[in-house]
């Protein structure tokens, strides 16, 4: 992550915002090149619940989350990346962003709702996690990653059933 890159340099807060916003959307960005190209092919093909959103909706609630998460992880950047607990904060961070990049080449790239449904399990406890260090170093932090918990989850619940479904 960005942060690793530049861990002594003194950066405004402003900007720590703006590389967090930009990382987090780079992620979206990435796994959305596996995303669109299947969205008219195979995923339309596949029987989904009734519960399933509208396809339009993913993107905008997805730039919203990474940009949501892109500044609670400023916030913890800026209390300091030579503590320990920053620095572990953060690496977990990175974790579940990776995890949550790599939902979507499970899911459309190979196809497979079982494998993503199995993955997406790790990125909740991530997120838990995540949230947990957050808190412990800036409570607000945290709450910025509660849409994002409450979207993973429903989007745990819509991989299941789309796996159960086909």
């Amino acid at each position: 992550m960005i942060i690793y890159i530049f861990p002594v340099l003194k950066i405004p807060y402003w900007l720590k915002i703006v590389l967090g916003i930009i990382v987090c959307n780079l992620v979206g960005l990435l796994a959305s090149s596996v995303t669109l190209p299947a969205i008219e092919g195979w995923y339309s093909q596949l029987q989904k619940p009734v519960f399933n959103p509208p396809n339009w909706l993913f993107g905008p609630v997805w730039t919203t989350l990474y940009t949501l998460m892109g500044v609670a992880a400023a916030g913890i950047w800026q209390v300091g990346f030579q503590h320990k607990a920053v620095k572990h904060a953060l690496s977990i961070f990175g974790i579940q962003l990776a995890l949550n990049g790599i939902w979507s080449f499970l899911f459309f790239g190979f196809q497979s709702p079982l494998l993503a449904f199995i993955e997406i399990l790790f990125l909740l406890l991530a997120i838990l996690i995540t949230i947990k260090r957050f808190s412990e170093l800036k409570a607000w932090t945290a709450w910025l990653l509660i849409p994002y918990l409450l979207w993973v989850s429903f989007a745990s619940v819509l991989t299941f059933s789309i796996y159960w479904l086909n």
